[in-house]
């Protein structure tokens, strides 16, 4: 009994050493979780050289606002923006110090329409705080306050026993639909229990079902929900109501904001009635190469840099579809965006740059004429993130604000996406795939310790790419993966791995990277002058500089998102004045959608997907637009892979690599038997 516990014990042990070399680690998957929507760049040798320089306050304040910072709460058909973030002159403010009471946050309620203006609802109290949208309970009081979960004009139809997903745990049923009496009984409930009910006539009477409760953070009367039913009808089946208005706030986790609460740094609560005021009570420090938490998920992000340069930025973390957007243009007045008050373009903190320029000029009416609007992006060099095993620096090119790497340094006609620059630490065992995104993939094939380097092997979508034996004990102890008949270039750097060292684990010999860039050669991009982009389809390319105009004019419709190009909109507001200005749009979900804004105009099919950032669990949302597919312009030709060393998907042998693990495991096997003789 014993021998053959011994032997089941080795047979085991053998196949989990087997084993564990070939199961992958999930957290050696290079993931991002949340979206960072920034503010202006702020750029001087001091922060007194920078207020100095601040001519809008004559020197006393930083100050931004929703028409600056694009994570701020705004609503562009009424012109409503409620926060500010200042960095005050007061005394102790020097250097890379902000003197207490210097760093101060405001917010004001203010009054803003429902999205369906048909309905006859009017306005409603809203507030932004920390860069989310809230609903004071109260029209006059910030100190209680409710997320706005809901504000949507879609239409739904509901069958009877029907539920809409509200979201948040919210949900309405249409309990019974009489079409003779026009009439619907409709619940609401939170998390599957009842909260209230309602009989809406659609015969007479405003339609409108306002759901209000009482003891919402001790406020009686409070206005949770508001439904819109704009008909009963028969359907083939089922009788049916028509909903086409819905307004709904978190009202089950309303917040009470107390005069005693602290935000991170902002810790020095007010509240006046309808105003909260918050500052710092301590001395706050601009670190050099840090973020520095303001409170509630926004921080400062300051350069590494010896000039003092930075940005607020907003850290979004809840799943949904975010636009980024530039500064707020009224009137006709011309304007320039760069990457200093356009927060979807392309910016290095570190070293200042940015390549990206959109501008308008000429405007006249609601009308942007021939060559009005110009669009133009230039080669740049910025450091790798490992700059501490990359020597040097890399070309980058800001693309309708994604990030890209052009395949020669000196020519923008020839571009890939940058998937990967990081300096962060990977351990891989034997065996052991790290994936690096888009369907490339890092596989540690032998490690050997006592020789100190580690065979790497590179895939992509599953097929072998090239491998490389990296050494830790002498040399640069970098792999630079470099392509041929990469878009017709030959030699082009794609991958770049830096094996930090190899060392023995309890189990297995691992390999540890610290360095890793990668780029998404299978599927870079030429582009040509007979190229289009939306509305910008005059295309013109002098070495690393793209220019891009309009060769017809552009009408900047009331109440529309007008394409730009590949991605990039005008939001114009539902306004007689005109109120317009640019965004991207970056989505935080479990999966890539394809979107247009409603009230799109185009006279281009353009592939408009959004950046898809992590994969995690999606909120549903009933707001979500209807996903289109459409063709880009661009020609792309993905790259041969393998074809710089005219390899195939045939694995070389490395003598000295597979035999190990097999020996160690039969040797073991041998003794623990023969031991247990």
């Amino acid at each position: 009994m014993k021998r053959f516990a011994a032997s089941a014990l080795a047979i085991l042990m053998l196949l989990t050493v087997f084993t564990s070399a070939g199961m992958a680690d999930d957290n050696n998957t290079p993931s991002v979780s949340t979206v960072e929507i920034r503010g202006p760049v702020y750029n001087g040798s001091s922060l007194t050289d920078i207020l100095t320089n601040i001519v809008s306050d004559n020197g006393t304040a930083i100050t931004m606002d929703a028409n600056k910072f694009a994570a701020f709460y705004y609503d562009i058909n009424d012109n409503v923006t409620t926060e500010s973030l200042s960095i005050k002159n007061v005394a102790g403010t020097s250097g890379r110090t902000i003197g207490e009471h210097g760093l101060v946050y405001t917010t004001t309620i203010g009054n803003t329409e429902y999205k369906n203006k048909d309905v006859g609802w009017g306005n409603y109290s809203v507030i932004g705080f920390f860069a989310d949208k809230y609903i004071p309970l109260k029209s006059n009081d910030a100190s209680k306050l409710a997320k706005l979960v809901l504000d949507t004009d879609t239409k739904y139809t509901l069958r009877t026993g029907e539920k809409l997903d509200l979201g948040d745990g919210y949900t309405l049923e249409a309990k019974q639909v009489d079409v003779d009496g026009k009439k619907v009984w409709l619940e609401f409930d939170k998390d599957g229990q009842f909260v209230d009910d309602e009989i809406i006539s659609t015969d007479s009477g405003d339609h409108t079902w306002t759901c209000k409760l009482d003891n919402v953070q001790d406020e009686d009367d409070v206005p949770v929900l508001k439904v819109h039913v704009n008909q009963v009808f028969q359907g083939a089946v089922d009788s049916i109501a028509q909903i086409d208005s819905l307004w709904l706030i978190d009202y089950s986790n309303a917040i009470k904001i107390d005069t005693s609460d602290e935000f991170g740094k902002l810790d020095d609560v007010s509240i006046n009635g309808p105003t909260i005021t918050i500052s710092n009570k301590d001395t706050f420090s601009l670190t050099k190469d840090s973020d520095q938490e303001i409170g509630q998920g926004l921080y400062f992000r300051v350069a590494d840099s010896d000039a003092l340069r930075f940005y607020a930025f907003k850290q979004q973390t809840t799943p949904e579809t975010y636009d980024i957007r530039g500064t707020v243009v009224s009137g006709t007045q011309s304007n320039t965006w760069t990457a200093d008050n356009f927060a979807g373009f392309f910016y290095d903190l570190n070293k200042n740059v940015g390549t990206e320029t959109l501008n308008v000029s000429g405007v006249s009416g609601r009308t942007i004429p021939e060559s009005g609007l110009k669009y133009s992006t230039t080669i740049k060099s910025v450091d790798y993130k490992a700059s501490d095993v990359f020597n040097g620096t890399y070309p980058v090119l800001g693309f309708f604000a994604q990030k890209y790497v052009p395949l020669k340094s000196n020519d923008a006609s020839k571009l890939a996406k940058l998937v990967l620059d990081t300096d962060t630490k990977y351990t891989l065992r034997t065996g052991e795939k790290l994936d690096l995104g888009e369907g490339y993939t890092l596989e540690a094939k032998q490690v050997d310790v006592d020789g100190k380097k580690v065979w790497l092997e590179f895939d992509k979508d599953g097929q072998f790419v090239d491998d490389d034996i990296i050494s830790t004990d002498s040399g640069d102890h970098i792999w630079t993966c470099k392509l041929d008949n990469v878009q017709d270039e030959d030699d082009v750097p794609v991958l770049k791995v830096h094996v930090n060292q190899v060392f023995q684990g309890a189990v297995d010999s691992i390999a540890q990277i610290d360095g890793l860039w990668l780029i998404d050669y299978s599927n870079a991009i030429k582009i040509d002058t007979s190229n289009e982009f939306g509305k910008l389809d005059d295309v013109s390319i002098n070495g690393p500089t793209i220019s891009i105009s309009n060769k017809n004019t552009f009408s900047l419709t009331r109440d529309s998102d007008q394409e730009i190009g590949q991605g990039m909109y005008f939001k114009v507001a539902d306004s007689d004045a005109l109120r317009y200005y640019p965004y991207i749009q970056q989505t935080l979900g479990n999966e890539t959608v394809t979107t247009t804004p409603s009230n799109t105009t185009s006279t281009n099919n353009t592939s408009i997907t959004p950046i898809t950032v992590v994969n995690s669990t999606e909120t549903p949302d009933v707001n979500a637009n209807t996903p289109i597919n459409t063709d880009t312009q661009v020609t792309t030709t993905p790259a041969t892979p393998g074809a710089a060393n005219n390899t195939t998907s045939t694995k070389s042998n490395t003598p000295g690599f597979e035999i190990v693990p097999a020996i160690s495991g039969l040797l073991l096997i041998v003794y623990i038997v023969r031991k247990n003789r």
